[in-house]
């Protein structure tokens, strides 16, 4: 990666895509080291990780929970039991005959709680995981207990307007290559430029949410950038401030390098680490 935002832009949207996120829990069935269950109209895959209060972790655009959490998996579920989701069209989970949505996104992960009989649960969203996890508080607000909006912005200002460039002549060539090798390990190349073409379009589209809509959001939220990421750091700040619990941290790092995230081979492992200290203090706080 570039050591500035400005060199970074032509990546980040495909990183960002948020990389730059009918049935009932008896069907679901035990694949590989993961689960299905029918969701909406897609078969939806998941992972569940340790024991303890749940915790979901949603990934980026252009991702697998692998890629976006394979480091952090291990250290968080020592002491939750981690529900890792993946989106439509991403990884293991089918596509419908429809666009992505973050709407649709958190309406199906709420769905998939339903199944597994969550009725309240902590989130982390990473990238385009917390915009997914923004609406998921707003659409299903008694099912969410703390929020981790990590490398995630809620307003078209909130990233530099190159990023937006970007989206107007978007260049399959341009997704990083760690990406695309990562999908092809589950599934074929028309399936990866499927899932290129949707996240490009809801992020073309991408609109945002008013800042009456994120100060209604009630539920404790920490909001996670690193200090080179994508969204700017003054961004972040406001959103913290929006939120009427809301706390703020930025981290050494560059969009999820702070917790490890597959981009960054060369990640720190303390820095992960210090990360999920970071983590449980937040959600285990009494307040």
């Amino acid at each position: 990666m570039k050591s500035t935002i400005n060199n970074k832009l032509t990546h980040i949207p495909l990183i960002i895509m948020a990389m730059i996120t009918a049935g009932s829990a008896t069907q679901a069935q035990t694949i590989a080291q993961g689960k299905y269950a029918n969701v909406n109209g897609i078969k939806m895959y998941y992972e569940i990780h340790g024991t303890g209060k749940p915790l979901v972790l949603i990934h980026g655009g252009g991702s697998t929970l692998s890629t976006s959490f394979a480091r952090i998996i291990p250290i968080l579920s020592k002491t939750h039991q981690v529900i890792a989701v993946e989106l439509q069209a991403h990884g293991h989970t089918s596509d419908r005959d429809a666009p992505e949505t973050f709407t649709q996104d958190a309406d199906d992960v709420a769905e998939l709680l339903r199944q597994l009989n969550i009725t309240k649960t902590d989130v982390l969203g990473f990238s385009n995981g917390g915009q997914t996890t923004l609406e998921l508080a707003l659409r299903h607000p008694k099912l969410v207990d703390r929020l981790i909006i990590a490398s995630a912005f809620y307003s078209r200002d909130g990233v530099p307007t190159g990023f937006w460039e970007g989206f107007k002549n978007p260049k399959f060539s341009d997704m990083p290559k760690i990406y695309k090798d990562e999908y092809l390990k589950i599934n074929d190349q028309a399936a990866l430029m499927n899932m290129f073409n949707k996240d490009v379009q809801r992020m073309s589209v991408f609109k945002g949410w008013t800042k009456e809509q994120i100060a209604s959001i009630h539920a404790p939220t920490l909001v996670v950038i690193g200090d080179h990421d994508l969204p700017t750091p003054e961004h972040a700040a406001e959103m913290s401030r929006l939120l009427p619990h809301g706390q703020l941290a930025i981290l050494p790092g560059h969009h999820g390098e702070y917790f490890g995230e597959a981009y960054f081979p060369n990640a720190s492992s303390k820095k992960v680490e210090s990360f999920s200290l970071i983590v449980e203090d937040f959600l285990t706080a009494s307040n």
